[in-house]
């Protein structure tokens, strides 16, 4: 309670509230926006949040992750069609629910559900984290350097593009965060010559690239749909569901709750699997399982949930093990290392009050994103009245200033039309980026991990038997491939076989 206390010290601040507050209405508005995303969203800003003290920008680029998980569902119910990954589930029973003229009761459940589900995430983030960095203090090189190979694992195997693509991502951005300066002997490594180089390649071009670039391309060359949007309630008592649904939503809500936190804890987890998994599971212990994609309220408030606590529980790992979970919070722990602070089990002794600050404003957000999607949901739906090429012309000119101001030059504009070409034509192919930029963030780590343990054992790689915690995670990455091979196969083997 007194580490609490004091994050919300620092959040009461006129400038960590209005983050906070900015933070909630623009992750609302790209979760509104399809397409967007909020891996794009926090590649645009992590230019402007390096001007920030690292509390104010942590609390900016949170906002924004766990606000999409809300925004997402308006498009979801109101036209079918899921402003982020995580909100394509509710297009099945949100939507029919609309048609059914219950648009309201599915926005209002899915906001109430959100908002329990967030708070019931946040602390469970506030009261386990503190005893897992006390365990991972106990840490060696070799138990990190383990511990990233089997995060990476992990992350490979939940990729929608399958293990092998996946992996062919991962060691590609391995190989970019080997660019630089050695961290040993300071020899510059694949700089090809180039002075700018040899500081390594910065995360802002990176990133911008990748995602704000590359989704420029697809907005220029994709063609301009209109879908229905249906009308949400004109007042905020259209948005409450009657009796009946809130008695069918109480347990989902529930079951979502503790399954997307249990799910968000996972690298490569996350709240897309947990909003899929929610929703397998409620439509097999309702005693209705044929109302589900007809409008059952249960396929809305369980996947709801569970996508918003997953959010809030991708927070251990990034805070405690600094090991992402996802793409975006491969971002938000590059924005934090940009900052100089170094996620892991000292965060809280070395720095309590972004630590706290950043959960004091998760809950106050939390709030903000209860308001927001209630009474102002018809402000939101307007943004989808804005064209695209509005919108890809403001994504151009923030790329470039973006990439520009972080080191002022024109390289780094160069490495993002690099970075944004390359990710366009990635994309095309079926490869998911996260894997990269996942790689990329935690290839330092592992390497400086795994260098510091092979020096101490002089280069004797057998040492890590005195190490049965590594071997274990070690023990741990090799089954998770290998499961993801044989599982991702096997479908193709039957199909062959005519069966």
């Amino acid at each position: 309670m007194d580490g609490l206390i004091q994050g919300f010290g620092v959040l009461l601040t006129a400038q960590n509230m209005g983050l906070c507050v900015l933070g909630a209405v623009l992750g609302t508005l790209v979760g509104v926006l399809p397409g967007l995303g909020p891996a794009t969203t926090i590649a645009l800003l992590l230019p402007i949040s390096l001007k920030l003290d690292p509390t104010g920008a942590i609390i900016l680029l949170a906002g924004i992750y766990y606000g999409v998980a809300y925004g997402g569902t308006i498009t979801s119910v109101l036209m079918r069609i899921p402003g982020e990954a995580s909100s394509v589930v509710t297009c099945l029973d949100g939507h029919a629910m609309a048609r059914n003229g219950r648009a309201g009761a599915a926005l209002g459940i899915a906001a109430i559900g959100s908002f329990i589900a967030g708070t019931f995430g946040i602390l469970g983030v506030m009261l386990l984290s503190p005893p897992l960095a006390e365990l991972v203090i106990a840490f060696g090189p070799w138990e990190y350097a383990a511990l990233m190979l089997a995060g990476l694992s992990l992350i490979a195997f939940f990729a929608a593009s399958g293990v092998a693509k996946a992996a062919l991502m991962a060691l590609f951005g391995l190989f970019l965060g080997l660019v630089g300066l050695d961290p040993i002997n300071g020899a510059p490594r694949f700089t090809f010559g180039v002075p700018a180089l040899v500081d390594g390649i910065n995360i802002a071009p990176l990133a911008l690239g990748l995602f704000g670039l590359s989704e420029l391309l697809f907005l220029a060359l994709g063609k301009e749909k209109r879908a229905e949007i249906l009308r949400p309630p004109s007042t905020l008592l259209g948005f409450m569901p009657n009796r009946e649904e809130w008695r069918r939503s109480a347990m989902p809500i529930a079951r979502g709750s503790v399954l997307g936190f249990l799910i968000g804890l996972l690298p490569g987890g996350g709240a897309v699997l947990a909003s899929f998994l929610s929703y397998g599971i409620e439509k097999r212990l309702s005693k209705n399982p044929e109302q589900f994609g007809k409008g059952a309220i249960e396929g809305v408030a369980g996947p709801e949930s569970a996508n918003n606590s997953g959010t809030a529980g991708a927070f251990i790992p990034l805070l405690t093990l600094g090991i992402p979970a996802n793409a975006v919070t491969a971002l938000l722990l590059g924005a934090l290392l940009v900052h100089g602070v170094q996620p892991g089990p000292m965060i809280m002794e070395r720095q309590p009050e972004l630590y706290w600050g950043v959960i004091a404003s998760m809950y106050m957000g939390n709030v903000v994103l209860l308001i927001l999607n209630l009474p102002f949901v018809g402000l939101f739906v307007r943004a989808l009245e804005v064209p695209r090429r509005f919108m890809a012309t403001a994504i151009l000119l923030v790329c470039v200033i973006g990439t520009w101001s972080t080191g002022l030059n024109g390289f780094d504009v160069l490495l993002a039309v690099i970075f944004g070409i390359l990710g366009f034509v990635l994309r095309r192919g079926g490869f998911d980026l996260g894997p990269l930029v996942l790689a990329y963030v935690l290839g330092p780590t592992l390497e400086r991990s795994l260098r510091q343990a092979l020096l101490i054992a002089d280069g004797d790689l057998t040492e890590i038997v005195n190490h049965p915690i590594a071997l274990g995670f070690l023990v741990v990455a090799l089954l998770v491939l290998l499961s993801g091979l044989v599982f991702r196969r096997r479908p193709a083997v039957v199909q062959d076989s005519g069966s």
